[in-house]
């Protein structure tokens, strides 16, 4: 690991939950519902093996220059799409958490505005980086170029 998420195990485990906004809701409920839970989940689990997390919106823009399915311009799931991702010491303290009588009722509230219901995906980490510091980005390059037809 490269730092990318504080003290997170090489063997670490990363969820995702996918919620796509129900009609009726807006970004701020979803805002707020999912702040709310983790909020919880820093106080209650930051000591039984939480170790960091993120929440991203779909922004609607989609990168031909990384996608090789067309040239979409723009994705229909823009301001309804997000991304709940955990990340966890193992797959059993993650599961202890949503255990816990302080998670399940505000974990309710966030499944209430979710079209899609709810699936919770757990993955094994094989690899997370920062980016370099320009220092050490130039380092690399001089030694990409240095060590190039080494081989």
């Amino acid at each position: 690991m490269s730092g990318l998420i504080a003290n997170l195990n090489a063997d670490g485990l990363v969820t995702v939950n996918r919620v796509l906004l129900a009609q009726g809701y807006t970004i701020d409920d979803l805002e707020e519902r999912v702040a709310m839970l983790c909020e919880n989940v820093k106080t209650y689990h930051s000591d039984t093996g939480f170790r960091g997390g993120m929440v991203v919106l779909n922004s609607g823009r989609v990168s031909n220059e990384g996608s090789s399915i067309g040239k979409a311009v723009a994705s229909p799931l823009k301001d309804r799409e997000a991304l709940i991702i955990t990340f966890w010491n193992s797959f059993e303290e993650h599961e202890a958490s949503h255990r816990s009588d302080t998670f399940q009722p505000l974990f309710a509230k966030v499944l209430e505005l979710c079209e899609n219901g709810n699936e919770e995906i757990a993955y094994r980490m094989l690899w997370s980086g920062k980016a370099y510091s320009p220092e050490e980005a130039a380092e690399a390059k001089a030694a990409k170029e240095r060590y190039a037809n080494a081989a």
